[in-house]
């Protein structure tokens, strides 16, 4: 049994005044001396003790009609199941977890244990929890349950991520689960170290169920030390002999307390290749650049590693080197020369360099010395004004396209259009029209080209050349025009054939039809489509903490096994090699016999420990029309009626107080005093 007015039991303590009374007025017989008893009346001494018994039940019925008075007033109700929720006035509570990486700073994470812990203890038998921890996402989710000690055993095992700090999927996720729950009375707890970055991700307008009461439970430290990496820069991919790279660091100050001085090591291959001291000084920030070599063709690892504080969850950053072998070009040249303004391939081959420190490998021949063996030893073929290739020549173009190749085409004034369209229709990007403006005094111009595509990223800028002759092209179905003229002819057409890939130019590379060699755009131009038609769209190898990637771009998907940065066995999921990023360092794949390593780093913005006040964020997310105190207080009153309705007990305690006062009358009435 509970009571609905527990305070009014109180009031027991008046039925101790009858007590109380009966004892104050208890009296002794006095003794009296007599010459002689013979004249007394004698009493007998059943009559006495029956007085006796007469006024101890005269004094429990007063007694007992105050306690039952009092159990009146404090409403007594037997079903005690609905009671006990009732006296700890059930709720429903979503608790959020913070386990990004700021969390990691000093004792924070296990502050914030102890506070979830602390929390938990306090809720009453016949509360309902859901526990939901996050960082840049949800992660573990436990649905609403009353057993508290599997809410208290799953806080002791979580542990810190290395992910960025987002409220807004947790807080969003909390509100659904809240506005579905069976109890009226609401709350959501917030336990994190309240980093600013995370409420610079909340949605304008957000606002918390009607109803919803919200607490924050800060962990965090009001004074931080912290130095992190914030940006690398290295290249991802380079050509054998780009020996000259520079790889930049930034390095930042981004505690509440300012540091000063910092040391950053490069390793190369897990060798320590340079270190440099960094002095901040009156700046926040700081750039620092390291020369690095790659000589060597393959796969290269680096690291950049910050010492001078000690949050050390930021002081590490992961990059990876491709080293390619130089790309092999044949130049078959249609126009060969010994006097260098006449010769097709002059600009060309000068674009390339073609020794030295180059990146590319130079072969020229004569169209009549083009075959199969001499297609097998370059990774593309240019052919520049070459119109006289016999039809088996041809085809072994074509497989050699088929098989994985790449060809640059620029036809010029020796190209037969019949002859070219019937050869080259399984592989060219376009079939060739008579040339416009050929021997003319009018000139095209290049008027438009995308500039999302890979040769024209770095060279988004306007083209000056003119082009007194250039072939109309008829792009083939399924070919992409990369560039046009002023008369809304295609200047470059690409299209993929098999594995290999073509571009189709259509004015010449030399001085005949223009003037482009001349430009300062003639060589990135070269460069940029040589690169692209061999190695493609670069393979993206560096990710953030929570990125999820495949780690077979461009592979057959022979993948034999991945590797995470503590040496662990990666699952993977789907038929597409999907892995997901869970922590800093380095993932190494085995794909088609050969090791692919991919970068993971933290997020930056993760490092900036700045924090917002709890009440700051209460005041953007808490709902206008949450009347909290009222509307317990009215589910409270409604409630209580809902359960006293059928019960009434103290209704009936009256009614038997009631008979207890006519029996304290009639035998206060007939008992002697």
């Amino acid at each position: 049994m509970v009571f609905l007015a527990p305070w009014f039991l109180l009031g027991l303590f008046a039925a101790l005044i009858p007590v109380a009374i009966h004892l104050i007025r208890r009296e002794k017989p006095p003794k009296l001396l007599f010459s002689t008893v013979r004249f007394l009346k004698q009493t007998s001494r059943k009559l006495v003790l029956f007085q006796q018994l007469k006024q101890l039940l005269l004094l429990a019925l007063r007694a007992g009609l105050i306690a039952l008075l009092v159990f009146a007033f404090a409403r007594p109700l037997i079903d005690l199941s609905v009671a006990r929720l009732l006296d700890a006035d059930p709720q429903s509570a979503v608790l959020l977890f913070d386990v990004s990486m700021s969390m990691r700073y000093g004792e924070v994470f296990e502050n914030a244990r102890s506070g979830a812990l602390k929390w938990l203890d306090g809720l009453d038998a016949g509360d309902e929890v859901a526990l939901v921890t996050f960082d840049d996402g949800v992660g573990l989710v436990r649905e609403f349950n009353t057993d508290l000690d599997s809410v208290a055993a799953l806080l002791r095992e979580i542990e810190p991520g290395w992910g960025a700090t987002n409220f807004m999927p947790a807080l969003r996720l909390a509100n659904e689960m809240l506005e579905s729950a069976r109890f009226g009375n609401r709350a959501l707890t917030l336990v994190s170290d309240f980093q600013q970055t995370g409420v610079a991700g909340l949605e304008e307008g957000f606002k918390l169920g009607p109803g919803i009461r919200f607490g924050g439970i800060d962990a965090g430290v009001p004074e931080s030390v912290n130095l992190a990496l914030t940006d690398v820069r290295s290249p991802e991919q380079l050509r054998e002999d780009e020996l000259d790279q520079r790889i930049l660091a930034r390095v930042r100050s981004s505690g509440t307390l300012f540091r000063g001085g910092a040391e950053v090591s490069l390793f190369i291959n897990d060798e320590l290749r340079d270190r440099q001291s960094v002095t901040l000084d009156d700046r926040s920030e700081r750039v620092v650049a390291f020369d690095a070599g790659f000589p060597d063709a393959g796969s290269h690892i680096g690291r950049i590693e910050l010492a001078g504080d000690d949050f050390t969850a930021d002081n590490a950053w992961h990059f990876t080197v491709d080293v390619l072998p130089g790309i092999r070009i044949l130049l078959v040249n249609g126009e060969a020369s010994a006097q260098w303004f006449d010769d097709e391939g002059h600009w060309f081959s000068l674009a390339v360099g073609g020794g030295g420190e180059s990146p590319f490998r130079l072969e020229t021949l004569e169209p009549a010395a083009l075959d199969a063996a001499a297609l097998a030893r370059s990774d593309v073929a240019v052919l520049l004004n070459v119109g006289d290739l016999s039809d088996s020549q041809a085809a072994e173009l074509a497989d050699y396209v088929r098989a994985g190749g790449a060809a640059l085409i620029a036809p010029g004034d020796r190209i037969d259009p019949a002859r070219f369209n019937r050869q080259f229709a399984g592989i060219s990007p376009a079939l060739l029209a008579p040339p416009d403006s050929a021997g003319t005094d009018d000139y095209l111009v290049i008027a438009d080209f995308d500039r999302r595509h890979p040769v024209f990223r770095s060279l988004d800028t306007d083209w000056s050349a003119r082009f007194q002759g250039a072939w109309g092209l008829a792009p083939a179905e399924g070919a992409e025009v990369l560039m046009q003229f002023d008369n809304a002819m295609p200047a470059l057409v690409e299209r993929d054939f098999g594995e290999g890939r073509v571009l189709l130019f259509a004015s010449s590379l030399d001085l005949e039809w223009n003037n482009l060699p001349l430009q300062g755009l003639f060589l990135p131009f070269v460069h940029e489509t040589l690169r692209h038609l061999v190695q493609g769209e670069a393979e993206r190898r560096s990710y953030q903490v929570g990125e999820r990637f495949s780690v077979d771009v461009n592979a057959s998907g022979a993948v034999a096994g991945v590797r995470g940065p503590g040496g662990e066995t990666l699952a993977l999921a789907g038929d597409n090699f999907i892995v997901e990023a869970a922590r800093p360092g380095l993932i190494r794949a085995e794909v088609d016999g050969l090791e692919r390593n991919f970068a993971v780093n933290v997020a930056a913005g993760e490092s900036n420990l700045e924090r917002v006040a709890v009440a700051t964020l209460t005041d953007s997310i808490i709902n206008p029309e949450t009347d909290i105190v009222r509307s317990r207080e009215v589910q409270m009153a409604e409630l209580v009626e809902e359960l006293e309705r059928p019960q009434r007990i103290w209704w009936w305690i009256l009614l038997f107080a009631m008979v207890l006062l006519l029996a304290e009358l009639v035998l206060a009435n007939r008992t002697y005093r």
